[in-house]
């Protein structure tokens, strides 16, 4: 049996997500409730990283201040590649509630380029786990040639 490089490739990526957290609000305590034990990423092969240089996947979650934007751009480079990036609810995808503020980010597409967007203020742990698969089929979808919209 013969298997594509890419999709070999995209096989071993998309069994060991190893995500480092950017967690700024309420989002973040949703994505440690998904870590934790009654939904137990690791049967999915993702392990939390402290450091973005051991992480191939950035989780933002909550408000981005524009105070704050460098920092996560900077964490984002430190990433090597291939990395993804996954937008954790209301916040991190358009602002949320403060989208109107001076200070509040519109989204995090304006610093970083984002791969999956997970709606909801917060999203609950199976929306983040949704959006993981997402990124999952993402991966082993451009990795046999193809562009994917995804919803």
């Amino acid at each position: 049996m013969f298997v594509k490089y890419n999709e070999l490739k995209a096989w071993v990526q998309t069994s060991s997500f190893w995500p480092v957290s950017f967690g700024l609000a309420c989002c973040a305590i949703e994505m440690m409730a998904t870590g934790a034990a009654h939904y137990d990423l690791d049967r999915f092969g993702v392990m939390f990283r402290a450091s973005p240089r051991h992480a191939d996947v950035m989780v933002v979650a909550g408000t981005v201040t524009k105070k704050m934007a460098p920092v996560l751009r900077r964490l984002y480079d430190q990433m090597p590649e291939p990395k993804w990036v996954i937008a954790m609810g209301s916040c991190a995808t358009c602002g949320g509630p403060y989208y109107r503020s001076y200070s509040v980010l519109n989204g995090v597409d304006k610093i970083v380029p984002v791969d999956v967007y997970v709606p909801g203020c917060p999203p609950s742990p199976p929306a983040l786990l949704d959006g993981i698969e997402k990124l999952r089929v993402k991966i082993k979808t451009e990795a046999k040639g193809k562009k994917v919209g995804l919803e």
